[in-house]
């Protein structure tokens, strides 16, 4: 690769969430799109998550995707929903079970509030079943608004409910 496109890359995560059958497949569809978007530089393991918001569904299947892409953060999530819609993902109201979840978590140390886009995550650092995966690919990334690594937020939270399986996405 020509050293200027190295340079014009950015280190995205992405979490990926599933609790509707095939959960594994949908993942893994997802992960198949994202590559047309960057470089796939990190899958980690995949972990089942109970749900949350109070909502009687399947647990989830949850991880991470670390992606080098010359794409803007905006067309990047942009690109995130159109892979959702293709996958199938219908709209139900808030909480409710997904067919495939894509959430653009961090993009470079970038710190982005617009009415479309907000990165990093507003969740990130409460959510177990996004920071154990994130852990899996690199517990020292920096939380660019608050300036603390994966592995220090994940220490301040509860895991339960959280638990690695033994599938493989590829």
């Amino acid at each position: 690769m020509p050293e200027e496109q190295k340079l014009n890359r950015s280190r995205a995560f992405i979490g990926l969430g599933s609790n509707l059958e095939p959960r594994l497949g949908h993942l893994q569809s997802a992960i198949d799109q994202i590559r047309e978007l960057g470089n796939v530089i990190g899958i980690s393991r995949v972990y089942e998550t109970a749900p949350i918001g109070n909502v009687e569904q399947p647990d989830f299947l949850n991880a991470v995707v670390e992606l080098q892409t010359s794409l803007s953060p905006v067309d990047l999530f942009y690109s995130l929903k159109e892979i959702e819609k293709a996958i199938g993902r219908q709209v139900r109201p808030r909480w409710h079970e997904r067919e495939i979840d894509l959430d653009l978590l961090f993009f470079d140390d970038l710190i982005l509030r617009s009415p479309e886009l907000i990165v990093p995550h507003s969740e990130i650092a409460h959510r177990a079943f996004v920071l154990i995966p994130l852990a899996d690919l690199n517990v020292k990334f920096v939380h660019p608004l608050l300036q603390r690594t994966i592995k220090d937020l994940l220490a301040e939270i509860e895991t339960i409910g959280v638990e690695r399986t033994d599938l493989i996405l590829a």
